[in-house]
């Protein structure tokens, strides 16, 4: 694959988290693939102390490469609290914008260029899956539509117009993340990300959404269970009524169908 050309914008140091839990059969690929195509771009990997022996291989593969940067935790503290540590290592630093990945190749990295275009005239940029019809590889149809009855639910409750608000591929700037109270985000599955995305919009932030093919894992296992879904029902209902009487956002889309030239 051939190194993306970047513009002044995308110039800008980014940085990628990607949390892990048992993903040592990806994470060699991933890495390569992303830096490889990406100049500008750096990861931060957070290993749950994978049994499989994740944190031992990303701790070789940053001796090796100064692009790579590992964070270890002691056991399987959860999504959220992993990306809560990566935002304050990122902030700490000084990466313009910051990212949220899987590990699992179920976001492909090629969309990494439409994120940091998309980002030129955003404050956070999200991958959708259901901005053009249903983009999702392999899926069971029972996962679908839990998925899409999730976002649908939150659309109702909230009022935020996302049309994928579970989705975890995403790119902040970094002055999103700088203006949230990260440590009263108590949001640790799944709704972790209902959660970002609602501050986000309720602080009056551009938000835009980007489609993308979502790919189910290419290896090991799903981290989805029923206290995550749990999780992200109540979660829903806690937003609600904190803003109960606060003037939302106006509900533009967050994605604009490209318009035909004009003639």
């Amino acid at each position: 694959m051939a190194t993306v050309s970047t513009s002044v914008e995308e110039e800008q140091k980014a940085l990628i988290i990607i949390p892990t839990y048992n993903e040592r059969d990806n994470v060699t690929p991933l890495s390569e693939t992303i830096l490889r195509t990406y100049p500008n771009v750096e990861l931060l990997f957070i290993d749950d102390n994978s049994p499989d022996g994740t944190g031992a291989l990303l701790d070789v593969l940053a001796a090796r490469e100064p692009r790579i940067h590992v964070l270890h935790r002691p056991g399987k503290l959860g999504l959220g609290t992993a990306y809560v540590t990566g935002f304050k290592w990122a902030l700490a630093r000084d990466y313009v914008y910051i990212f949220e990945m899987d590990a699992d190749f179920s976001h492909d990295p090629k969309y990494i260029a439409d994120f940091l275009s998309a980002i030129r005239d955003a404050d956070l940029v999200l991958g959708s899956r259901y901005t053009v019809g249903v983009s999702v590889i392999n899926w069971t149809l029972p996962r679908l539509l839990i998925s899409k009855l999730a976002t649908l639910y939150v659309r109702l409750i909230t009022g935020m117009p996302a049309s994928d608000a579970t989705g975890g591929f995403k790119c902040f700037r970094r002055r999103v993340l700088e203006s949230l109270d990260l440590d009263r985000i108590r949001s640790n599955g799944y709704s972790f990300q209902i959660e970002m995305t609602y501050y986000t919009w309720m602080a009056g932030f551009r938000i835009r959404e980007i489609p993308i093919i979502f790919y189910e894992r290419a290896g090991g296992v799903s981290k989805m269970n029923k206290a995550i879904v749990r999780e992200a029902i109540w979660v829903v209902w806690r937003l609600w009524f904190k803003h109960l009487f606060r003037r939302k956002p106006p509900r533009t889309p967050f994605y604009q169908p490209p318009q035909p030239a004009s003639r």
